[in-house]
């Protein structure tokens, strides 16, 4: 999956907004204002931090190679994913979609009902 695919997919989820609140290499991907998903658009290679359990975690990192602590990120509840290497897209859209769902289940009541209304 490329950057361009990474970040369809991530739009194409409900309530997700893009943004570059750090410096202008960082593109950032929210759902109803809680960061799910963060990229530096000059990684070589093309990587992506992204929110997991963390006895999920522990148990990816161990298996795949790509799959690392989160860079700049708490180690216990990100993860950095290298989207160059041999993790096949189904796996890599479930990742995604992982992170999203932890946030939008951490999100307030109103929140949710208003994440439901759009």
């Amino acid at each position: 999956m490329n950057i361009e695919a990474f970040r369809d997919y991530c739009l194409s989820k409900k309530g997700v907004t893009e943004e570059f609140p750090f410096d202008k290499t960082t593109l950032v991907f929210k759902v109803m204002g809680k960061m799910f998903a963060l990229t530096g658009l000059d990684n070589i290679p093309f990587s992506v931090n992204l929110k997991c359990d963390p006895d999920r975690s522990l148990e990816l990192r161990e298996i795949h190679s790509e799959i690392q602590p989160g860079y700049h990120m708490s180690k216990k509840h990100w993860n950095t994913v290298n989207f160059s290497g041999s993790l096949a897209t189904d796996m890599l859209c479930e990742l995604i979609d992982h992170s999203y769902g932890l946030v939008v289940s951490g999100l307030t009541k109103k929140a949710k009902q208003e994440l439901e209304n759009l």
